[in-house]
């Protein structure tokens, strides 16, 4: 059982590479940018470290991905109203309208594979999906570190 789960862990991360790379292409981003724009869609703006702490990426590669997703006009710095030494990333909803609408179909899939489980079998899949986040998040800062 439990050479059948790396496997399928395995597969389902490149499943999910294969399918974000895919849409990257569609969108004209790399996987980077776009992981990074669901980061700025699902917490709100973010200032460059936050960034950086999101996604493990080094200061300076986060100035550089800030300046590439700025350069097609999908995100804007501005300065923090409350701190104005600070400065936040923040989305550019008007050009980003329409991406949303290419993510609907798998969205859609997964909403019926969940009808297939019982409210406590989802929650062990959200316990596990956590757990091996923050296991994959801390693996990747010791990657970075090294």
């Amino acid at each position: 059982m439990l050479e059948d789960l790396a496997v399928a862990g395995r597969e389902s991360s490149n499943a999910a590479v294969m399918y974000h790379s895919a849409m990257g292409e569609r969108l004209g981003l790399g996987m980077t940018e776009e992981k990074t724009l669901d980061l700025l869609q699902r917490l709100g703006p973010l200032t460059a470290g936050e960034i950086s702490q999101h996604t493990g990426l080094a200061p300076a590669s986060v100035s550089g991905l800030i300046d590439r997703l700025e350069g097609k006009w999908l995100v804007r710095r501005v300065r923090d109203t409350k701190d104005r030494r600070r400065v936040i990333v923040e989305i550019n909803f008007e050009r980003l309208a329409g991406f949303g609408e290419l993510f609907e179909p798998f969205v859609a899939a997964l909403a019926q594979l969940y009808e297939h489980y019982t409210d406590e079998q989802l929650e062990v899949i959200l316990d596990f999906l956590t757990r091996s986040t923050a296991l994959q998040r801390e693996a990747t800062t010791k990657l970075i570190a090294e």
